[in-house]
């Protein structure tokens, strides 16, 4: 049986649980959703948490620019972000391998076949890719992406079936129900044109992305053919919740 294949992109709003440390009660619960579905779907992650793991542990001089030190946190902190994951995805059985990628990769036909023959063969042998943004060389999602818009090239890149974004609300909510302080999500919609009037420029307290950034992943998803869900990776069972349809959350065909 073909499994199918599913790309999640987990913010660090939704790995802190909106705090100021990595939950690994978090991560063990994202573990012991893709064990429980392993036989069905076969998962790829991209995450973010790099700068917020770096922050448990050290506080930077500020010896440069800002963008400077928080590129130094991430080269602190992603060997923490993968040893949390290992730990507790080990325990799960399930084994856990690290990619770090940059946009410019994605400009270059012989890194393109390398990243997707790499990741394929991790995944045929049972190992769960890791993704992050090469912060020690490049800056764009810690600018402005939160690994929105890596999430959806590499989705584009291995051709995933859905390309799940895990953030720390019910996915897109309509602007009027919002500012009258009882959200509704939007539960399905085709493409993205029409969400650019529903979603405001506001970025969460750790994330550096926000729904727009989310919305652009999603548009960059669409043209590959792939459908994204944005869903509530702050719940337990998101995941599980999300695929038997039995949670708020926004799909964009």
């Amino acid at each position: 049986m073909n499994k199918k294949r599913i790309l999640l992109k987990i913010g660090s709003n939704t790995l802190t649980k909106e705090t100021n440390q990595i939950s690994r009660g978090k991560i063990e619960d994202i573990g012991r959703q893709i064990e429980a579905l392993k036989d069905e779907y076969e998962f790829i992650i991209v995450s973010s948490g790099a700068i917020a793991a770096a922050k448990q542990f050290v506080k930077l001089e500020h010896h440069g620019e800002e963008l400077n030190v928080k590129q130094a946190l991430a080269a602190i902190g992603q060997p923490h972000l993968m040893r949390i994951f290992q730990e507790n995805f080990r325990e799960l059985g399930l084994f856990t391998s690290q990619c770090l990628l940059s946009y410019s990769d994605f400009e270059n036909a012989a890194a393109k076949a390398n990243i997707k023959n790499t990741i394929n063969v991790l995944v045929a042998n049972n190992f769960i890719p890791i993704i992050n943004e090469n912060d020690t060389v490049a800056t764009d999602e810690i600018q402005f992406g939160d690994n929105d818009k890596l999430a959806a090239l590499t989705a584009a890149l291995l051709k995933v079936d859905l390309l799940m974004i895990a953030t720390n609300t019910y996915g897109i909510y309509t602007k009027e129900s919002f500012k009258n302080g009882t959200p509704e999500t939007i539960s399905t919609v085709l493409g993205t044109h029409g969400l650019s009037k529903e979603i405001s420029a506001s970025k969460s307290s750790h994330g550096t992305g926000g729904m727009q950034s989310k919305v652009e992943a999603a548009a960059i998803a669409q043209k590959a053919g792939i459908e994204t869900w944005i869903v509530n990776g702050l719940k337990d069972n998101f995941i599980s919740d999300a695929l038997m349809d039995i949670s708020k959350h926004t799909k964009i065909k």
